[in-house]
């Protein structure tokens, strides 16, 4: 029974401990090094006073194909890299689990896509996967130029619908809360109205 007792306080502090440093609006954005698909090493301090987008990728996701499959979220990323923003997709599955590509892979991936991001991060550690909180592909984040978390959550409200709507499955106006964080946040100089939603997706598929 003790041995029980010990192993569930173990789990409990370890899932306390992942929250407390998962990122939070209004902090700094957590630091990360990582490699892209050139094998060449980036961080986050290479975009010191840049807006940074990040885009947690899974390839094989439906919600992320849906994103992609009638150019949704190559146009976001088109919009946004033409104004300076750094857009950087990571992948964070895990060797063996669906969405893990090795860097070979990864530009004829994007290729086929037809990406627009600015590069695409490895990360099938889980490292900065779990410095952020990612939950989700896609799990959306916008950091500003002071290095600042102003986004957190979901790319949009329509989960699954290709074709750019007026509204969603609900009747309510459809949102891209990314595009709206930027807009407010970069070119109307003001606060992020909706900073933070429930980001939706499949789960990443850490280690």
């Amino acid at each position: 029974m003790k041995r029980i007792l010990t192993l569930v306080m173990t789990l409990i502090l370890f899932g306390f401990g992942s929250l407390s440093h998962a990122a939070k609006v209004g902090n700094p954005a957590p630091a990360f090094s990582a490699v892209d698909s050139q094998g060449k090493p980036v961080k986050l301090s290479d975009y010191k006073g840049k807006f940074v987008v990040l885009e947690w990728h899974n390839q094989d996701c439906p919600f992320v194909k849906a994103q992609y499959n009638k150019g949704k979220m190559q146009n976001l990323q088109s919009k946004w890299t033409a104004k300076g923003v750094i857009w950087l997709r990571v992948i964070s599955s895990a060797p063996g689990k669906e969405g893990y590509l090795i860097s070979s892979e990864v530009e004829e991936s994007a290729k086929r896509q037809g990406a627009k991001a600015t590069d695409t991060l490895l990360d099938p550690e889980g490292v900065v996967g779990q410095a952020y909180g990612a939950k989700t592909t896609p799990h959306m984040f916008v950091i500003n130029p002071k290095g600042t978390l102003i986004y957190n959550g979901a790319i949009d409200n329509t989960p699954r619908e290709e074709d750019t709507v007026t509204k969603n499955e609900s009747g309510e106006p459809f949102v891209n809360y990314v595009d709206q964080a930027l807009q407010e946040s970069m070119v109307e100089k003001k606060k992020v109205a909706i900073f933070s939603t429930p980001p939706y997706g499949c789960g990443v598929k850490y280690k």
